[in-house]
């Protein structure tokens, strides 16, 4: 009979201390993933907006969400200019796909920003939502769709990889698709198309994220792939 009071009182404590370290998991939560428009209609929601477009100043010239500073990632003084904003009010980051926006939220959360809005889709997922955007630079950017569809007409399969330099695994899959290009030289041709220089063309193709490969044969797309892919796996599609 004491041996089962002893198993009864130590459930219990189990119990209460689990529930315990459950609450505190919650309540040190402090960023939220959005969507395109839920993200539109979050920043129009607040009145003290702290937007923060942590890509190149070379992309953010290009197009970013109109209120945005542009504050890199990869700058040697982000930490710096991000203690510059006030950690009490929410503020709302995002980059090109995610993959920095999320290392970036991490940075924030680790000094006591209260409330962290992100964009995992980035600016692509912007986009593809025609969702509005501001530009620095009168230019037009990157090829037409005329141009791409004169670029993928051809005798020869054609392969289009959709890249960008500061993408992880387009840069692990660029040696092995240069090999497969020249391997099958006489019946394939290789196109890669810098997503960063080509948004537009990338929102009308309906490239949200990277990397992105579509294979065209005549002037149809044949197959199409997002995200990472292994050699093998590849060449047997191009069989």
């Amino acid at each position: 009979m004491k041996l089962l009071r002893y198993d009864i009182i130590v459930l219990l404590l189990v119990t209460v201390w689990s529930g315990c370290g459950s609450n505190r998991t919650d309540e040190q939560k402090s960023s939220d993933q959005l969507t395109a428009q839920t993200f539109a209609d979050k920043i129009e929601e607040v009145e003290y907006l702290q937007l923060v477009d942590v890509r190149t100043p070379e992309e953010f010239e290009k197009g970013h969400i109109e209120g945005a500073i542009n504050i890199d990632w990869n700058g040697t003084d982000f930490t710096e200019r991000i203690a510059k904003l006030d950690t009490e009010k929410p503020v709302f980051v995002y980059c090109l796909s995610g993959g920095r926006s999320s290392k970036a939220v991490e940075k924030l959360e680790e000094m006591g920003f209260g409330q962290i809005y992100e964009l995992p889709g980035g600016m692509m997922e912007w986009r593809a939502n025609n969702l509005p955007e501001s530009t620095t630079s009168e230019t037009a950017v990157g090829m037409n769709m005329q141009q791409y569809q004169a670029l993928v007409k051809s005798d020869k399969l054609v392969l289009v990889d959709f890249y960008a330099d500061w993408c992880a695994p387009c840069k692990k899959m660029e040696p092995f698709l240069n090999s497969i290009a020249a391997d099958m030289e006489d019946r394939l041709t290789l196109v890669r198309i810098d997503a960063d220089a080509n948004p537009a063309l990338c929102q009308e193709l309906g490239v949200e994220a990277l990397p992105y490969l579509k294979l065209y044969q005549g002037d149809g797309l044949m197959w199409e792939h997002l995200g990472f892919i292994e050699e093998p796996e590849l060449r047997k599609q191009l069989k």
